[in-house]
């Protein structure tokens, strides 16, 4: 198939570049500014220039595809009603693109806020609707099309996808335990967040490309519950600095707005069900191992 995957120089899109590539697939990435573009072609993936504002090149990737996986995102902490608004607009019109046509959209979601006090599910439906909603409640506009003749899926990543060369929550958690000389957790630590490597996730969202129906709800996840007392102890123990427990109302200050918000949070959830459906066994390192390996510490 050819496939037009947005977001595809990023972390995420550019191993599944290249698990795509693995596969037989042809790849066409979008591509914002020439690094961007060297990138893509040093992967062997073809290249449309554009990027999500610019709704005449997702319209054209989206309708000279066979399928399309969007992961772009314009992540503006400072402009989140923007970024939303911008996110559910390129999603419509990926949407309107490929109605009628039968065609795969796979779009990014997360797992985060799907459920209270247990580990979210794939049956769990995602509470955020509307332009206002985070990631402009595209993961329930997506959905929607299946009944105009996409066959749209949602793939639910684990709010840690990571390995060596991330810059998520993991390598923010450590910046912030090199500047400040300690590695914290939040209250007692026992609260836990869900994790898969990137490498496991890029081959979900080609299975999900390949053969997952309309209306799916695919769970990136290979581990259901890392507690971040123990992500701290495996940063202090590779850093050589001190594990501590830090208040709730400290962990801003801390950890720094971005991920201070988020890291007192319990984000489990499981991928039993995914994994049933599309013979998906995860085979990369767990987050603990890769810390320990020094793929977020090193110089």
């Amino acid at each position: 198939m050819r496939v037009f995957v947005t977001g595809a120089s990023g972390w995420i899109g550019s191993h599944t570049v290249d698990e795509l590539i693995a596969a037989g697939h042809e790849v066409v990435g979008l591509a914002r500014t020439d690094t961007a573009e060297a990138a893509l072609k040093a992967r062997h993936a073809l290249v449309l220039r554009g990027d999500l504002d610019d709704l005449e090149a997702l319209r054209r990737g989206a309708t000279e595809a066979d399928a399309v996986v969007h992961l772009a995102n314009k992540h503006d902490w400072t402009d989140m009603a923007g970024t939303n608004r911008a996110e559910r607009t390129a999603v419509q019109t990926l949407g309107d693109a490929l109605a009628g046509t039968g065609r795969p959209l796979v779009v990014a979601a997360g797992v985060a806020g799907l459920a209270q006090g247990r580990p979210a599910t794939e049956d769990d439906p995602n509470p955020h609707v509307g332009p206002d909603a985070p990631r402009g409640g595209t993961e329930n506009l997506a959905l929607g099309y299946g009944d105009r003749g996409v066959r749209s899926i949602a793939a639910r990543f684990a709010p840690t996808t990571h390995g060596a060369g991330d810059h998520g929550f993991i390598a923010l958690i450590v910046a912030a335990a090199r500047r400040t000389g300690v590695a914290a957790y939040v209250g007692d630590g026992t609260n836990a967040w869900s994790a898969v490597h990137v490498t496991d996730a890029a081959r979900l969202l080609r299975l999900a490309v390949e053969r997952a129906p309309a209306g799916t709800r695919l769970h990136a996840v290979a581990e259901e519950a890392v507690p971040t007392r123990a992500v701290a102890e495996a940063i202090g123990e590779v850093l050589g600095v001190p594990t501590a427990s830090i208040a709730p109302e400290q962990a801003i200050e801390h950890f720094g707005g971005f991920v201070g918000g988020f890291y007192a949070q319990d984000l489990r959830a499981s991928s039993a069900a995914t994994r049933a459906a599309f013979d998906w066994t995860p085979t990369g390192p767990g987050l603990l191992d890769d810390i320990r390996a020094g793929g977020y510490t090193a110089a």
